[in-house]
């Protein structure tokens, strides 16, 4: 496989994913917030084609096997339910796939509260994924901005921003997002303590992009191109927009690539950690924050799924960095 092939692999198993958080609503059966308090903790509910007597059904159903007498039901498309909104703006009411009631269909379980997992699991996606994408741009955009400058006027300049972008590099992010957490006063929204803490990691991360794009322009701007633009008398802005940066986007692509998952961690660890994203807002870190529960640990195993799903997005997310790094050196020689 080439690291073309490698790359558009990897974007359409991203968008995908993407499509599927973007349209939560529709693909959830049920609300974020939607609670069942008779099924705290259902182990995922199994989904039938084969009857007790061998029989093959193209429609799939579940049984319910809780109540006095097993009772069936199929698995219905397109039905009418709980209110959503799609990307946040149309309102709509038609999901994929439910039950009837009282049928619930758990496919990845249920939490303490009756709330399905796999629903919460697609909402807290648009919160999480917001996070990562909202500080990844911030960094990046710091980054080109200061290694732009840094690169291209080098002297004291240089060094007073390279100077910088190590301090940043040495500060224990974690801590410091500890410490602005503990700061903020209690009685602001969920949204400003999301924001806030997005924008406190993406303001921390800029100094790594900022040292490699420094060094793309480092390079660009002796290419004889460059050198004969300033000749006939080109500014530096000109020739910074024109020639110089955009030598950088495939280090800007893949640096992207690489930080959104790893501001994704970061929001889901200070979640779990009770210092992000609070209720009523779902994310993934809220889903993962009973995992600190020693009973939920040894008997629940279906509450681990969340996390387990992860990790193939990562994967993702390093091959496509991996991809796009090796084709920028191919284009680069």
């Amino acid at each position: 496989m080439t690291h073309r092939q490698k790359l558009v692999g990897a974007l359409v198993l991203l968008a995908a994913f993407q499509f599927l958080i973007l349209f939560a609503g529709f693909f959830a059966p049920y609300g974020f917030a939607a609670q069942d308090r008779e099924q705290p903790f259902a182990a995922p509910t199994t989904v039938h084609f084969w009857d007790t007597q061998g029989h093959f059904h193209l429609r799939p159903f579940i049984v319910d096997s809780e109540s006095s007498e097993a009772r069936v039901y199929p698995v219905r498309f397109f039905v009418s339910g709980t209110p959503y909104k799609i990307a946040g703006i149309i309102p709509a009411q038609v999901h994929l796939f439910g039950v009837e009631q009282p049928g619930r269909i758990f496919l990845m379980g249920s939490d303490a509260y009756g709330r399905d997992q796999f629903s919460r699991f697609l909402f807290g996606g648009q919160s999480s994924m917001l996070a990562g994408l909202i500080a990844a741009l911030l960094s990046v955009s710091i980054g080109i901005l200061v290694g732009g400058i840094a690169g291209y006027y080098g002297g004291w300049v240089d060094e007073l921003l390279m100077r910088g972008g190590e301090l940043f590099l040495a500060l224990p992010w974690l801590y410091l997002l500890f410490a602005v957490r503990a700061a903020l006063p209690l009685h602001i929204s969920q949204w400003e303590v999301f924001l806030l803490l997005v924008s406190v990691m993406g303001l921390i991360g800029w100094a790594r992009p900022a040292r490699l794009i420094r060094g793309v322009v480092l390079s660009a701007k002796q290419r004889n191109f460059v050198v004969a633009a300033r000749g006939f008398g080109a500014s530096d802005a000109y020739l910074l927009r024109r020639h110089v940066l955009p030598q950088t986007y495939g280090v800007l692509l893949t640096q992207m690539t690489l930080l959104i998952p790893q501001y994704v961690l970061a929001e889901v660890t200070l979640t779990f950690l009770g210092l992000g994203v609070g209720e009523p807002l779902p994310s993934w870190g809220t889903q993962l924050a009973s995992l600190q529960q020693f009973y939920v640990l040894s008997s629940y195993w279906w509450m681990f799924l969340p996390a387990l799903l992860l990790i193939p997005l990562f994967l993702v997310f390093y091959a496509a960095a991996d991809a796009l790094q090796e084709i920028h050196k191919t284009v680069a020689l």
